[in-house]
């Protein structure tokens, strides 16, 4: 008998705090689990409690690898303001007709993994021209585990990231195949940098969606053209701390949004392969992702 998923009501909430202050650098491994430890119950160690914590690849495929509905390509770009290169997942639907509106989709802290790559395939199967890059090309690419990927891409210069990301959207931009409307979408760090990149580059993104990231400096708001979709964790309290002045900025700036809080669920939510993975919520802010890109982009 297959053994129930677990959720974010199977652990302790300060259980929680502290796993989103580790996979975000605020704590070590060796604090987590010296804190862990006084939440632990029913036999189970602060160890068994980071295991079970951890992202569950197998999980991760809603879209497989070889669908018929869908072409795939590893594809490397040049980058000369970043890391000289980066390299990511190319996604479209097969036997597209027509231009295709393009999204980049960026990854959390940890490098191009297996959940990211999928989300670029259920934007190819939903009619888009995708492409997620890694960060770590230049470290020589995601290693294969998230805590590994963490550590390698806390090595790297934030600007020179920003540059690759930058260099990613301006590439999707002139792709022969897109239709030169771009949008992008990230998760945790990558949401932030939905946010930076909407600031950076408004002549290139034309709608952007953070998932549970970082907001840029208010007096940059300004700068922002395209329409953002915010959608944020109601338990997150560390993003949702800079919301308010992020909203304000946005409408003083005009800048058209819309923002969701989804109530009980936690930073990461989207993410299918971890406890913190919330369906309801997962589904219903994707539905209102890809509605949202279709409006803009076409």
């Amino acid at each position: 008998m297959k053994k129930p998923r677990k959720t974010i009501a199977d652990y302790d909430p300060e259980v929680l705090r502290l796993f989103d202050d580790l996979v975000h650098g605020r704590i070590e491994r060796r604090d987590f689990l010296a804190r862990a430890s006084r939440c632990a119950t029913g036999g189970l160690t602060a160890v068994a409690i980071l295991e079970s914590l951890a992202p569950n690849y197998a999980l991760a495929e809603q879209v497989a690898k070889d669908d018929p509905r869908i072409s795939t390509s590893y594809e490397t770009i040049d980058s000369p303001q970043g890391y000289g290169t980066i390299k990511g997942l190319l996604a479209k639907p097969a036997n597209a007709e027509g231009k295709l509106p393009a999204v980049l989709v960026v990854h959390e802290n940890r490098g191009l993994n297996p959940y990211v790559e999928d989300v670029a395939r259920r934007l190819a199967v939903a009619g888009f021209l995708a492409y997620a890059p890694d960060a770590l090309t230049s470290l020589g690419g995601y290693p294969g585990n998230d805590d590994e990927g963490r550590a390698m891409q806390r090595k790297l210069d934030p600007e020179k990231i920003t540059e690759d990301m930058i260099a990613a959207a301006k590439w999707l931009d002139v792709h022969p195949e897109g239709s030169g409307k771009v949008g992008v979408v990230g998760f945790c760090f990558g949401g932030g940098m939905a946010n930076t990149l909407a600031v950076r580059i408004p002549d290139v993104i034309d709608a952007a969606v953070p998932f549970y990231g970082r907001q840029p400096d208010p007096a940059d708001v300004p700068k922002i053209q395209a329409p953002l979709l915010i959608q944020n964790a109601g338990l997150d309290e560390r993003i949702l701390a800079g919301a308010p002045a992020f909203e304000k900025a946005l409408k003083e700036a005009g800048v058209e949004y819309t923002a969701h809080v989804y109530e009980g669920t936690s930073h990461g939510f989207h993410n299918d392969t971890t406890p913190r993975y919330d369906e309801e919520a997962a589904e219903l802010a994707w539905k209102r992702t890809i509605d949202f890109f279709r409006k803009h982009l076409g």
